[in-house]
């Protein structure tokens, strides 16, 4: 199979904690037709020092501008027929650019791939946790809704000509949602979306109890300021999947049955009910679990989804309603 020259762009802002052992990665790979363009966004620490180590090409902007631009720069500056997006703590695999060229070859313009089901460098329970859930959202379905920026393909061609990635007053810089919009946008021109599950990327998340609520916080309140502008809000879109959003609604509604015990003398059992229901439609997600890191770890990380991280996504999506009532009424006002 012929290989396609492959141009790997690699956004950073002060990652120079883990940009060495991507771009050590990349250059591993079992794959010789490529290139790497690293954009560094203005960093204040040691990234741009980290990248020269390496023979990529670097390109330093002065201002602060935010990853959709930082790709778009790359995007232009590329010479590859096919561009591959990573974040700077993603790790490739060997063979991961031998498989996005097999499934661009095979006719895909835009194909995505997914996080290791167990992250490198034994990341402890909460960064396990996170890269089961997203892999298995992001797999379960060969046509996807969005393909995430952490492993993102696309014919170079067609990317110049949709105009890359949007950054507007909207959505801002910081929103993390200029991936599902791209996406968003590339669909509603006919474009399929297709994940290949053997493209795979491990993620260093680093994640404690703190950084995984606050990383969920933060996820589901751009994706509630998004989804209710793009009225998607119930859709069943990669890492805001169906069983989180079922997930997020049975905890309260056990809660509720748990208070009308304690003040109306209510069966107590009828909590259950809510959590049964959940159980089902959480199953394979809770045996993706289990698959990954045994029995001990599927009934930690199910005891998590449903009793602790719904917490931190209901807060987040108070707080993306909010934003979008007070953008709105601002938009009214001016």
């Amino acid at each position: 199979m012929k290989e396609k020259f492959i141009s790997v762009i690699i956004p950073c802002r002060n990652s120079s904690a883990t940009l060495a052992l991507c771009l050590e990665s990349v250059f591993a790979s079992d794959y010789s037709s490529f290139e790497v363009v690293v954009v560094d966004d203005a960093s204040e620490d040691a990234s741009a020092e980290v990248a020269r180590r390496y023979p990529c090409r670097l390109i330093r902007l002065e201002e602060h501008q935010g990853p959709s631009v930082a790709r778009n720069i790359g995007a232009e500056n590329a010479r590859g027929e096919v561009l591959l997006f990573i974040d700077a703590d993603c790790i490739l695999k060997k063979d991961t650019l031998k498989l996005v060229n097999r499934a661009m070859s095979n006719g895909a313009r835009v194909v995505g791939g997914t996080y290791t089901a167990v992250p490198p460098f034994s990341q402890g329970f909460f960064s396990t946790f996170q890269s089961v859930y997203v892999n298995y959202c992001e797999t379960k379905r060969e046509e996807a809704d969005y393909i995430a920026t952490h492993c993102l393909a696309i014919d170079a061609e067609l990317f110049r000509t949709t105009g890359g990635f949007l950054r507007d007053s909207f959505m801002g810089h910081t929103t993390s949602m200029e991936d599902v919009e791209f996406s968003h946008r590339l669909r509603r021109t006919g474009v399929k979306l297709r994940i290949d599950p053997s493209i795979q990327v491990g993620h260093i998340f680093n994640f404690s109890l703190a950084g995984s609520l606050k990383n969920a916080l933060r996820k589901s309140m751009y994706w509630t300021l998004y989804s209710l502008r793009n009225r998607d809000l119930f859709a069943d879109s990669g890492a805001a999947s169906r069983e989180l959003k079922v997930n997020v609604a049975m905890f309260f509604t056990s809660s509720a049955l748990l208070l009308s015990w304690m003040l109306l003398g209510t069966h107590p059992a009828l909590a259950l009910l809510p959590q049964m229901l959940n159980l089902y439609v959480s199953r394979n997600l809770i045996r993706s679990f289990y698959t990954a890191k045994g029995a001990v770890f599927a009934a930690m990380a199910t005891l998590y989804f449903f009793y602790v991280y719904p917490i931190a996504v209901s807060a987040g999506a108070v707080l993306g309603s909010a934003l979008y009532l007070l953008k709105a009424r601002l938009r009214v006002m001016l």
